[in-house]
């Protein structure tokens, strides 16, 4: 099992851009696809993207594609969404997660980090 970092994100402007990462701990990153997730304010937690193990394939929430990307550095125990031309709605709390696939957004560990805050103003 790994241990997840989320960073990244902050307050911008609507229209504007954030990277956030996150930052894995474990020897078995690489063999996981990956996910990231968000929650806004009393709201459930949705997924966002996901990216295969070899970061080769990525798949994304309708809300987000065209805007959004996400990418992964296994070398690093990193994982990345590029986030671009922000909208309010996308203020939310950003979380990632291990998929069993990239074509599934369950996540595989029951145990979330603190997250990352991101707050797009209108």
């Amino acid at each position: 099992q790994v241990q997840l970092v989320e960073s990244g994100g902050g307050l911008v402007q609507a229209g504007g851009s954030l990277r956030l990462s996150c930052a894995a701990s474990g020897r078995t990153f690489s063999s996981y696809a990956m996910g990231w997730f968000r929650q806004a304010p009393g709201k459930g937690r949705e997924f966002v993207a996901a990216i295969s193990w070899s970061g080769g394939s990525t798949s994304y929430a309708d809300s987000v594609k065209g805007r959004f990307t996400v990418s992964r550095e296994n070398a690093k125990n990193s994982v990345y969404l590029q986030m671009n031309s922000l909208k309010p709605e996308d203020t939310a709390v950003y979380y990632c997660n291990a998929l069993r696939y990239y074509t599934t957004t369950e996540p595989l560990f029951s145990s979330w980090g603190q997250g990352t805050q991101v707050t797009v103003s209108s």
